[in-house]
């Protein structure tokens, strides 16, 4: 075999970037790693990003872009694993700075790769996807500092994005009552049809005057959004309460004073997938395939290679919701 299909993205002479269906040389793959047949993958905002030649995304030119891959080894020159395995592969650098997941193949180091659990298809680790697994270490990390249903809702911010929803549908599974945070009033229905018990505006939580604290509302908060909503949500928590951080698409700055955190003793829980310690990754994953093993079907739209690039358009644009997952085998 001598080509394979994948998303390739290439600038052209006018500093402007393409990405398309194309026929991409094998040797664009690092022969000395273990080399994967992809069968799935899914869409992330990172994936949108490199796709439109964000250097802070990639740096190299051309590229094929994809932060998700779910597949099977074709060949592992150290012995690792086994041809024929099914393996996740998420996070890392790949599809930044290396090949990703958007295609046929996928060339990438061994310690990069987990296992596929027992009770997990392909196709459900890629409905989970990056997304989905931030999701998990966000609830674990609730969980850990002593998150209970009966303490009372946990709020969601960003709620019709991937990451949101899969944060929705995983506190209902588990019991939690869930308040949404959305600025998309065209899908509040939607929310409500996957288990959302109250759903507020985003422009009417931020526009209440500035103040220290707010009045005691949530038990904990999953928050993807980062800027004046976490900090709102923050000044919110009951006593004891945690906020979960995995997002910053509305501002990377938090301009708050240390009230929440001396007076309620709130908590700010960092979570950041890509880099995680395979250990981790493994653990979240097996929740995945046993008690957090529960559907995402109507969240989750199915799409092929070719039909992506439109969509990661307009995931830029912010005209997507939910989770998309491609099938790379044409």
């Amino acid at each position: 075999m001598e080509t394979f299909k994948g998303l390739w993205t290439s600038e052209n002479g006018d500093g402007t970037y393409v990405t398309s269906l194309s026929n991409i040389p094998m040797d664009v793959l690092n022969s000395e790693q273990v080399l994967v047949q992809v069968f799935y993958s899914s869409l992330n905002y990172k994936d949108a990003l490199s796709s439109s030649g964000h250097r802070g995304i990639t740096r190299n030119f051309p590229h094929i872009p994809g932060i998700d891959a779910a597949g099977i080894v074709i060949n592992d020159p150290a012995g690792k694993f086994k041809p024929g395995s099914q393996v996740i592969i998420t996070g890392f650098d790949l599809g930044m700075n290396a090949h990703g997941g958007l295609s046929e193949y996928v060339s990438v180091p061994s310690t990069w790769i987990i296992k596929l659990p027992s009770g997990l298809t392909l196709e459900k680790s890629m409905q989970i996807g990056t997304a989905g697994l931030t999701a998990g270490m966000a609830m674990l990390a609730l969980l850990q500092n002593g998150m209970v249903p009966s303490e009372g809702p946990i709020v969601v911010s960003g709620a019709t994005g991937g990451l949101g929803m899969c944060s929705i549908l995983l506190l209902k599974h588990l019991g939690f009552e869930v308040i949404a945070i959305t600025g998309k009033k065209d899908l509040h229905g939607f929310l409500k049809s996957i288990g959302v018990d109250e759903i507020i505006d985003r422009e009417e939580f931020l526009e209440e005057k500035m103040k220290a604290l707010y009045s005691m509302r949530f038990s904990g908060a999953i928050d993807t959004v980062g800027g004046d909503t976490l900090i709102k949500i923050l000044k919110s928590l009951k006593a004891g309460g945690s906020v979960a951080a995995c997002g910053m698409a509305s501002s990377v700055d938090l301009h708050l004073q240390i009230y929440p955190f001396i007076l309620r003793g709130a908590r700010l829980l960092g979570i950041y997938s890509a880099d995680s310690p395979l250990e981790l990754k493994q653990k979240v994953w097996n929740k995945f395939s046993k008690e957090w093993n529960f559907k995402m079907n109507q969240i989750v739209k199915t799409i092929s290679l070719e039909e992506a690039p439109e969509i990661m358009q307009d995931m830029l644009a912010g005209k997507t919701s939910g989770r998309y997952l491609v099938k790379t085998i044409l």
